[in-house]
């Protein structure tokens, strides 16, 4: 069960780092309160690639590395986009719909299976997920189609689900030929850098929107080098797919921030959405 709870610690970090970035870079451009935490998190990254050994990378390693690294890169650039023009509520929950996905990416991509124990938990947490963030006072049946075919942003938020299925499966393709901890610093070691380069040259972030929340910004990065070390362990100790929906329950931890942090109301109408998502790491551990 170490898998289990190393994903649990996964979902806890993903979603306090939202969660201090809302509270104290809310107020940067998006591009820059996205790549805040990440550029923090680069100094502890360059100190680990050192003390971490180093496994030989045969061209399998190359090739799924450069797959997540062009995926993730897109992925970024519609996730800021999707939050940009259209509502949270319309948003964030579609990246529920990774787990889904990945039933079909990780049996063709790494041949794994889900057992039908799995899979159902991975649907029961996939609904969990969805309900926890839609706003009841406008929910009907068809609600999710409408704000598909509606919204810009619904629909850059489900391809950004699509494209983190086969991330995360060419995460654990990469994992299964270096190693997990190698494999999870080094990807930010070049992850981050570029996509600074990127963003600056684009004239989307300024060279030193980082230094005015320094003792902040070292929090955030801590909570982005803990998230990535949990990811890439927990990823080789089991299915992606079980990984990922466990790691899902991220949604659950920033809605109990939004109601401690920020005040955010109806969390007595997003209880059904926790228990499911409850329920569904449940039956994911017990198949897992």
């Amino acid at each position: 069960m170490l898998w289990f709870i190393l994903a649990i610690l996964t979902a806890l970090a993903m979603s306090s780092e939202g969660a201090w970035l809302k509270k104290y870079f809310s107020h940067l451009d998006p591009y820059e309160m996205g790549m805040a935490s990440i550029i923090y998190s680069l100094p502890l990254f360059a100190i680990a690639m050192i003390l971490i050994p180093h496994p030989p990378l045969p061209h399998q390693f190359w090739a799924a590395f450069l797959g997540t690294f062009v995926l993730n890169g897109i992925a970024y650039f519609l996730y800021v986009r999707a939050i940009q023009i259209s509502p949270l509520s319309l948003t964030i929950p579609y990246l529920a719909f990774t787990p889904a996905f990945m039933i079909f990416t990780g049996r063709i991509l790494l041949d794994e299976e889900p057992s039908p124990l799995g899979i159902a938990g991975i649907l029961v947490s996939l609904a969990g997920g969805y309900l926890l963030n839609l706003d009841v006072t406008k929910w009907s049946p068809l609600e999710p189609l409408r704000a598909a075919l509606r919204e810009r942003g619904s629909r850059h938020m489900l391809v950004v689900a699509v494209i983190y299925s086969v991330s995360s499966v060419l995460d654990k393709k990469a994992i299964l030929h270096s190693s997990p901890i190698f494999f999870g610093i080094f990807f930010y070691i070049v992850f981050a850098p570029t996509l600074f380069i990127l963003l600056l040259l684009g004239q989307k972030i300024s060279w030193d929107f980082w230094l005015r929340n320094p003792g902040k910004g070292i929090v955030a990065g801590l909570l982005v080098f803990a998230h990535s070390v949990f990811h890439v362990w927990a990823l080789s100790l089991t299915k992606a797919a079980y990984m990922i929906s466990v790691k899902r329950l991220s949604i659950l931890f920033s809605v109990i921030y939004g109601w401690i942090i920020f005040g955010e109301s109806n969390m007595a109408a997003r209880l059904g959405g926790a228990v499911l998502m409850m329920l569904g790491a449940v039956i994911i551990a017990l198949a897992g």
